[in-house]
């Protein structure tokens, strides 16, 4: 179903569930019962979430000129100390080797 809207010379807006493609060019006021005409109005796109509409203009910026990189950021590695290793298994000595 969608919204369309109609308006009467003597009683304005009129607001009318529809289904798509289906609203005629013009419908009877339901106060007065003269003809009102279609009204054509933009869709309701500010309803949605600001941070997914960056999301999406950050998502097409970056896909006709995508961020370069030059060099390697600075800190080197995350974590700068070596993961210690687990102690040798003896039961592991057993397994055939590939």
């Amino acid at each position: 179903m969608a919204t369309y809207e109609y308006s009467c010379a003597e009683h304005g807006m009129t607001e009318v569930d529809l289904p798509m493609g289906t609203a005629p060019q013009s419908l009877d006021c339901p106060d007065c019962g003269a003809p009102a005409k279609r009204v054509y109005s933009s869709p309701m796109v500010s309803s949605v979430d600001q941070g997914r509409m960056n999301l999406i203009d950050s998502t097409k910026a970056t896909a006709d000129a995508p961020q370069v990189v030059s060099s390697v950021p600075g800190g080197g590695r995350i974590n700068s100390k070596p993961t210690p290793m687990a102690p040798p298994d003896p039961r592991l000595q057993k397994l055939p080797r590939p």
